[in-house]
């Protein structure tokens, strides 16, 4: 199902089409609706309805389900139930990141019923980056039992400025990434649609989805790093900007007023590599440890990144700062950088730590693949990440 237009003369139909599989995927799975309950939810005429859910179980996305399943038995002939059919297509979520690959498998309802990760070795390069993406996907599908053709549509996330047909414009975190057609190289292992976005994105739209900031529309997720990155979702749609790099936070040190992220985190005279993870995580415990260079590097570095969310803040005046990315240190990030909003913002916003974690960008590139299915079946409707 396409998108509406004024000139579609089945535009009535699909619309209550939409509308009835809507009200159907929203019941309670333990008491599938009744066509009198489909009317009554609906406002449609029982006729329209009954005959829209015959359409629907011909598409297999209905099912009549059986008496039982309906909650109580009642004497007398029971009224016809039907449900939604979850598992009558999946989704997929891929992360690729500079470690790791990792995946996530949904039914249509954005249920997780799959997942698996492998690491990567940040030197690979990008064909030995994208076996590897294959082999996470075909691990997952097998274990799953799930077939490569029931895929309704694969959302990944990705370092990197990321156009509209998934190529990195610009990637400088992983080998070979910047000029990628990474979207057209990822299609010919797919039989459905293959979407694309930079990972900082795709974990905004997770935290809005499933994490700390599902009851906010204006929110900036910080991917923090030695070269950070950030998300931002205004008035409930992401914002990419003109060029999809908004929130590129990490470039703010080239206005000439700050050294770079790894010479700040360096204990010694060379800077850190961006993506020695262990290198930064071994300073991170140092400076817990009481190590006095360690901890005057990890406040440079935090000191860091608190001007860079001050500037973001400033511009987009989100409700909401989720900070998530690395796991060790974060905890003291959060004290300085609300003290730092407060003295700039006029309105200075709430300040958290992400609840997915290290899920969080492939839990956002499953919900990009959710919308596109979305926009499918419910063509009536807005996502969160549909491109304008």
């Amino acid at each position: 199902m396409g998108r509406l237009t004024g000139g579609d003369p089945s535009l009535l139909r699909r619309i209550n089409s939409a509308v009835v599989l809507h009200a159907l995927r929203g019941a309670d799975s333990q008491d599938s609706p009744t066509l009198t309950d489909l009317t009554r939810i609906t406002g449609l005429s029982r006729p329209t309805v009954e005959g829209v859910v015959e359409g629907l179980i011909e598409t297999g996305l209905v099912v009549e389900t059986a008496a039982e399943e309906g909650g109580a038995k009642r004497q007398g002939r029971p009224a016809r139930r039907f449900r939604f059919r979850a598992e009558a297509g999946h989704l997929l979520g891929i992360e690729i990141g500079p470690h790791r690959i990792s995946a996530l498998l949904s039914g249509l309802d954005g249920r997780i019923v799959g997942a698996g990760s492998r690491e990567v070795s940040e030197s690979a390069d990008a064909d030995d980056r994208l076996e590897r993406v294959r082999q996470v996907v075909a691990d997952v599908l097998r274990r799953t039992g799930v077939a490569r053709s029931s895929l309704r549509a694969v959302g990944v996330g990705s370092p990197g400025i990321v156009e509209a047909d998934g190529t990195v414009r610009l990637g400088t975190a992983l080998p070979g990434w910047t000029g990628l057609p990474l979207g057209e190289r990822l299609r010919r292992s797919f039989r459905c649609p293959v979407l694309v976005e930079n990972d900082a994105n795709t974990a905004a739209v997770a935290e809005h989805w499933k994490g700390v900031g599902t009851d906010t529309d204006d929110l900036v997720f910080v991917l923090a790093g030695l070269s950070p990155g950030a998300g931002s979702l205004i008035g409930g749609r992401l914002h990419r900007g003109f060029g999809g790099a908004a929130g590129e936070i990490g470039a703010l040190h080239l206005l000439g007023r700050e050294a770079r992220p790894e010479k700040l985190l360096s204990t010694t005279d060379e800077p850190l590599h961006p993506l020695d993870e262990h290198a930064v995580a071994a300073v991170f415990a140092q400076a817990k440890q009481g190590d006095v260079q360690a901890q005057a590097a990890v406040d440079r570095f935090i000191q860091r990144l608190v001007h860079d969310v001050a500037a973001l803040a400033l511009a987009l005046d989100p409700e909401l700062v989720v900070i998530g990315g690395w796991a060790a240190g974060l905890d003291g990030v959060l004290d300085p950088l609300r003290g730092e909003l407060e003295r700039y913002c006029l309105r200075p916003p709430r300040v958290a730590l992400s609840l997915l974690g290290e899920a969080s960008v492939a839990t956002g590139a499953l919900r990009l693949a959710l919308d596109h299915v979305e926009e499918q079946l419910f063509a009536v409707e807005t996502t969160v990440t549909a491109r304008r």
